[in-house]
């Protein structure tokens, strides 16, 4: 089962954002943009990681993140802090009040993603899969090796999370603006056309031995793993 994840944001903008990209990595997810809806929600059922904003209406973040550490049912549930608070004494307060993770706005979606998935693999390893497959392609990510019909992959750092983002959700077709978004972050400027170089040298490094070309172009569209490789 997929883990849950409560974005508690009051900028929708950026919880679209958030959203996208946490759905795109398989994960399941709700959204408030209030203390006090966030408070009901999490009343109602418990999610595996909560991404809760410093500033809400209502009841402020670092009270949620309070209230929840006094009961019992919540005392470790993940929490990253959001906030434009990048203050020593405001993260030591975010920190002290009981928040697992703080992440200062504005901040690269690809950061807030690997602080999410390593913090669900301390808490709720089982909701996270260190192994994604696909076809003949295995690709690992705890130890950070890929593999296509027991043959090793050799990738580069980008090649292997742009990989990564591709795999998690097959068949799904990325624009080249999503890709740049969800790989390099969305406040590192980057021109388009470096997408179309990365995939070029992930498609020759997976199809180096004449296997077929798992990653399918869309005219006008961009880029996307072959839905026919999903188990």
């Amino acid at each position: 089962m997929a883990a849950r994840i409560l974005i508690v944001e009051d900028e929708e903008p950026l919880t679209m954002l958030l959203r996208y990209n946490l759905e795109a990595a398989g994960y399941t997810v709700d959204s408030a943009a209030r203390g006090d809806e966030a408070e009901l929600k999490l009343r109602e059922s418990t999610p595996d990681l909560v991404v809760l904003d410093w500033m809400l209406p209502a009841v402020s973040g670092i009270e949620i993140c309070r209230r929840l550490r006094a009961q019992p049912a919540t005392a470790k549930l993940p929490i990253i802090m959001l906030t434009a608070r990048g203050e020593e004494s405001e993260r030591v307060r975010g920190l002290t009040t009981g928040a697992d993770d703080y992440v200062v706005k504005p901040f690269s979606v690809s950061e807030l993603m690997a602080r999410i998935n390593a913090l669900l693999r301390r808490a709720k390893p089982e909701r996270v899969a260190a192994v994604l497959r696909a076809g003949d392609i295995e690709f690992d990510r705890e130890r950070r090796r890929v593999f296509r019909a027991g043959r090793e992959i050799t990738l580069g750092p980008t090649e292997f999370r742009l990989l990564e983002y591709l795999i998690q959700s097959p068949g799904r077709v990325f624009s080249r603006e999503q890709l740049l978004n969800g790989v390099w972050g969305h406040d590192v400027y980057i021109e388009d056309r470096t997408v179309d170089v990365h995939i070029g040298r992930l498609r020759k490094a997976l199809s180096d031995s004449g296997e077929r070309d798992p990653i399918r172009t869309v005219r006008g569209s961009g880029y996307a793993f072959d839905e026919r490789y999903q188990k």
